[in-house]
């Protein structure tokens, strides 16, 4: 059964991408357009791991991690942003809301299915 991994960007060809990318190595990519609708399919389904832009209109990234980590279904799943933003206060201000951890794009496949690998186990 393959994980499935959700997707949530204001950008419709990062989400492409890293859908793109994930479904080559056999992930089931399900996509957010921003954190609003990201929490909103987290309340009915089940994934195995949350990709996140930071910025994104209607609920950001911090916003859409601490919505989630809200839902007993997500408390523990890993959570990565994905993000323009490389400052560490960004990054500290995102492991505080729960990131497990932070890709800075522009991103190279390979480096997000290595992070994907590693969190996954």
């Amino acid at each position: 059964m393959a994980k499935v991994i959700m997707t949530a960007d204001d950008s419709a060809s990062i989400r492409q991408m890293v859908a793109f990318t994930l479904k080559q190595s056999g992930y089931e990519v399900v996509q957010a357009v921003d954190g609003q609708d990201a929490l909103q399919q987290l309340a009915s389904r089940k994934v195995d791991m949350l990709i996140t832009d930071l910025n994104m209109p209607n609920l950001d990234g911090i916003g859409l991690i601490k919505g989630a980590r809200a839902l007993p279904a997500c408390k523990f799943i890993p959570i990565v942003m994905l993000t323009t933003e490389s400052q560490d206060s960004k990054k500290q201000e995102g492991r505080a809301a729960g990131a497990t951890g932070w890709i800075v794009k522009p991103f190279k496949p390979e480096q997000l299915l290595a992070v994907v690998k590693k969190v996954l186990g």
